[in-house]
């Protein structure tokens, strides 16, 4: 911000009070007439001390309007949120005519939740419990009678306090229209969720993707959290409680905030309620931050689309002339055995035919996209061929596959595209296998109705997916360890389990295991 704000409005019925605070505020004495004070002070006196002192510039320049009652003092801070000039702090007396000061900060907190309450009084009819209970945390207490040094220290601590929550606030709000990539965008949440955390009081926070089924994904966290504490425990802690979109609540000394699947865990070093003010920021970081999440992951993609149609068009002009060639090697080889050419040559010329046969038919249905033809198919079917498809695959001797399918399951599907969906998965698999010489090699492939879906699983006892890799495991060109591998077969995949509106996801257990929903 480039100015900050120092307005203060005083709120007491006695006029004397609010002259009083006024002067400590506001001085109205010029320097010359402290000069001229100080030197009559020192004459009259033994011990000389300056009567007026000099302000310091770490002190605000504060200005200064007053009320007389709640009611004129809720008008004129109306006014001032209307006109886009709220006060930063407002100093409240407890007792008054007509609306007390508890009433008088209620009612101001329906309009203004930002400015910064201090109650100052000699006495109260309510304790401090039944003031934060309903006028809100963000409020504080002094009693009456008062020195001018603690209204200074008061006033420019809350002004201070107000103007930096603003000016975070401001940082936070402009995080959603920013457009930077992944890394950028981290760096800067990073930044800001360091800047939140101290404002909270703490020195541990992390922010991520809170799934449906309670998994949880890190994005970034500051501090020691996801060591000192065990993250698991966290989010069962969080299934016990009915957490609503758009809502940030506190359990102990744990801080929730949740938007959309975005969330903010936040753990504070000492027990005690946070104040509305901070609850607030917490909530608008998450709601911005996860838009801007959500903008650099459709920018990144977008990004992808341009260059994948850009790439497409040449390379599909290409492929679309080489691969009658490619695929003609297999009639060759053919017609070589029959002329009774039996070698192994041949059949290493067979296998790399058929790898760059499967490179070409992977680039061109990626880029094409083709439509899927649903019709009626037995689930069980397609994936007993999948599996004959692979008998000849180098390793598949050597790898045991169960399948556990409750029953004959029918979907709508189209057989093709699925058939080549549990194929790839089965290949990776039987590659990875391969790949790491596992002994005991085992896929697990099985199938069950849930509801509406039917729920498909391919899993292995293989080392799992690499860490840096899994979570853009189906996007174009992500490959890691595999030899010939292209990184089109994943993103194949998806693109036709979501062309069937259904869904992947994939996870280690410790092996890799892909889960596959799609519609009955």
């Amino acid at each position: 911000m480039n100015q900050i704000n120092t307005s203060v409005l005083i709120i007491d019925d006695e006029e004397m009070v609010r002259d009083n605070i006024e002067d400590i505020l506001v001085p109205r004495s010029s320097f010359e007439d402290q000069e001229t004070l100080n030197d009559a002070f020192n004459i009259l006196f033994d011990a000389p001390k300056p009567l007026l002192t000099t302000r310091t510039p770490s002190i605000p320049a504060f200005s200064v309007d007053k009320a007389s009652n709640g009611m004129e003092g809720l008008k004129m801070v109306k006014k001032a949120v209307e006109g886009g000039h709220p006060y930063a702090v407002i100093l409240l007396d407890m007792r008054m005519p007509g609306w007390s000061g508890l009433e008088t900060a209620i009612e101001i907190r329906k309009y203004d939740i930002k400015a910064e309450i201090i109650f100052i009084t000699a006495y109260s009819d309510c304790s401090i419990d039944e003031i934060i209970e309903q006028a809100g945390e963000n409020v504080g207490y002094h009693c009456k009678p008062y020195a001018p040094e603690e209204i200074i220290q008061l006033a420019t601590k809350a002004v201070t306090d107000y103007n930096k929550l603003r000016n975070l606030e401001k940082l936070i709000e402009s995080i959603a229209s920013i457009g930077l990539d992944k890394n950028q965008l981290n760096s800067l949440l990073k930044n800001i969720l360091d800047q939140l955390a101290g404002s909270l009081d703490t020195d541990m926070a992390l922010i991520g993707k809170l799934h449906a089924d309670f998994t949880y994904e890190k994005i970034l966290s500051i501090g020691a959290l996801t060591e000192k504490l065990n993250v698991d425990e966290l989010i069962s802690r969080v299934k016990s409680v009915d957490l609503q979109q758009d809502e940030v609540i506190q359990i102990d000394e744990l801080i929730l905030a949740r938007m959309d699947k975005y969330s903010v865990f936040a753990i504070l070093k000492k027990q005690g309620k946070l104040k509305t003010e901070k609850m607030y920021l917490l909530k608008l970081f998450v709601q911005n931050a996860a838009q801007a999440i959500r903008n650099a992951e459709l920018n990144e993609k977008l990004l992808q689309k341009e260059k994948l149609s850009t790439v497409g068009q040449v390379i599909g002009m290409v492929m679309h002339d080489l691969r009658t060639p490619i695929k003609n090697i297999k009639l060759i080889t053919s017609m070589m055995r029959h002329d009774a050419d039996d070698s192994d040559l041949i059949d290493l010329i067979d296998q790399s035919a058929e790898q760059a046969s499967e490179i070409f038919d992977d680039f061109l249905d990626f880029i094409n996209n083709k439509p899927i033809t649903k019709l009626p198919i037995t689930l069980n079917k397609v994936v007993a061929e999948a599996i004959t498809l692979a008998e000849g695959r180098d390793g598949m001797s050597s790898t045991h596959i169960n399948v556990d399918i409750a029953g004959e399951i029918i979907i709508c599907a189209d057989e093709s595209k699925l058939r080549r969906v549990i194929s790839n998965l089965v290949n990776n698999a039987i590659d990875v296998l391969r790949d790491h010489k596992i002994t005991g090699g085992y896929i697990y492939i099985s199938a069950q109705k849930v509801g509406d879906s039917v729920t498909l699983s391919i899993s292995d006892n293989g080392p799992g997916i690499p860490a840096e890799i899994i979570n853009t495991l189906f996007d174009p060109f992500v490959t890691k360890c595999k030899a010939g591998g292209t990184g089109l077969g994943l993103a194949i995949v998806k693109q036709y389990v979501e062309a069937h509106g259904g869904s992947i996801a994939v996870k280690n257990q410790p092996g890799a295991t892909f889960t596959i929903s799609l519609p009955l």
